[in-house]
């Protein structure tokens, strides 16, 4: 899928957002709630305003191939013995009397007000060339930085989207230790009123209880928290709230693909700081264009006026072309060209570097995946494991079997791997999702 095809995919999709998502209350899928970032992120939108700046660079620079008109009006007052003569030739005024030894030599005030338009036409200029294949290269680095950018926020937004689902099944566990502590109580408290029991149970019941109330406070604050950050990171106003709609499931096990082949290939970062590469070797040929020729052309028509602006007592024209090459600059131009393959070379190896640093990200975040998807693995089991363990010592307990020590430490470890488990589903979600933004297929994968 090609970047303009999804943005009118998300173009379309933001039109049939509910208002309330707009608001920044209420529900939103993870698609609507990325739909909703890439429209009104602050960073996204100065990253669009800077590629149009980019755009319009390509606009100057082609401006360069073509003529420029000046108009020009200037007023003289002179009794300059050369001013003099010059303006009353130019004014059509020269007259017999103006020989005369006297008026050559101390001629009277004189006025001229000279109206004129120039043309100048670039005939051959090899640096307006290089300066437009440097605008356009630029325009397509900045165009490539634009939608990592856009990846970067559909990310940001996913894994805010993940921490409500995570502060949701956190809070679920919370409520269902809450639930099995007031359960512990009660039969406590049964136990101790038929004798079969002790006091000292009952009380170890109720603080237990009130820790996991305390507990379960915490989880719905970090709740609220949660949706706040979610409505931020879509570019809400400060204080709004959105709840998740459908969760994000975990995903089955991948295909087998050359993730670092596909990072190569997607990462757009990738591709602008090749544009920029690109830019740099661009420079090292202007620079070696400096020691060419240029050449120019320019025709002039000009009104002179003894007495108003604009006026027409006499007019004139100019055409002519110039040719200009500099023979010795003090070695300049050579410092110019050394400096631009340094930079050419810098950009070189700033690129290697970046494509070496890519290949590490990719292959850490794959062995993070993997990593966990095995402790999600093992958290479930643990969770199957200690709801039949607890289910066993409460069983125990109700028998006289088992303390009620024994009972709250099999509680506890119940509650302990049912956080254990809504952490280890987020967090391989979350590892999945940056598997793929490191791989530059994120907001295609998401989007799907």
């Amino acid at each position: 899928m090609t970047p303009r095809i999804a943005t009118r995919i998300l173009t379309a999709a933001l039109v049939l957002l509910p208002a309330a998502a707009i608001a920044g209350t209420g529900v939103v899928s993870l698609g609507d709630a990325i739909g909703l970032a890439l429209k009104r992120n602050h960073l996204l939108s100065a990253a669009t305003f800077e590629k149009g700046a980019a755009e319009r660079d390509i606009d100057i620079s082609r401006s360069r191939y073509l003529p420029s008109v000046v108009l020009d009006e200037s007023y003289t007052a002179s009794n300059s013995p050369t001013n003099v003569f010059m303006m009353k030739l130019d004014e059509g005024r020269f007259a017999q009397s103006d020989f005369q030894l006297n008026n050559l030599n101390s001629p009277q005030l004189s006025n001229d007000f000279r109206s004129s338009v120039t043309l100048r036409q670039p005939l051959f200029d090899p640096k307006i060339g290089y300066g437009l294949d440097a605008a356009r290269t630029a325009d397509e680095a900045a165009g490539f930085a634009l939608a990592r950018r856009r990846e970067d926020v559909a990310f940001e937004v996913f894994g805010a989207y993940l921490g409500v689902q995570r502060a949701k099944a956190q809070l679920a566990a919370a409520d269902k230790a809450v639930e099995a502590a007031r359960e512990h109580e009660r039969l406590a408290k049964v136990r101790n009123g038929a004798g079969t029991g002790l006091k000292s149970d009952e009380l170890r019941a109720d603080a237990y209880l009130a820790d996991m109330e305390q507990q379960r406070l915490t989880a719905e604050n970090d709740v609220t928290l949660a949706r706040m950050r979610l409505a931020l990171a879509t570019g809400a106003p400060a204080g709004s709230s959105l709840e998740v709609g459908e969760p994000v499931t975990a995903p089955g096990k991948p295909a087998d693909t050359d993730l670092v082949a596909t990072a190569f290939a997607n990462r757009q970062d990738l591709r602008a700081l090749e544009k920029e590469t690109e830019r740099a070797g661009i420079g090292v040929k202007e620079a070696g264009s400096a020691w060419l020729p240029t050449a120019s052309a320019t025709a002039s028509y000009q009104m002179n006026s003894h007495d108003l602006p604009f006026g027409r007592d006499n007019d004139a024209w100019v055409v002519g072309a110039h040719l200009s090459w500099e023979a010795f600059d003090g070695f300049r131009r050579s410092g110019e060209s050394g400096k631009a393959r340094a930079l050419k070379s810098a950009a070189d190896e700033r690129l290697m570097q970046f494509r070496k640093e890519i290949a590490l990200e990719v292959t850490a975040c794959t062995l993070r995946r993997d990593e966990a998807a095995k402790r999600l693995a093992f958290a479930r089991q643990a969770l199957a494991d200690s709801e039949e363990g607890a289910r066993l010592v409460q069983t125990r307990y109700a028998n006289a079997l088992a303390t009620m020590v024994d009972l709250l430490d099999a509680q506890t470890a119940l509650n302990r791997s049912r956080s254990a488990v809504a952490d280890c589903e987020a967090d391989y979600a979350l590892a999945v999702g940056r598997l793929e933004h490191a791989a530059g297929i994120f907001l295609k994968e998401v989007m799907k």
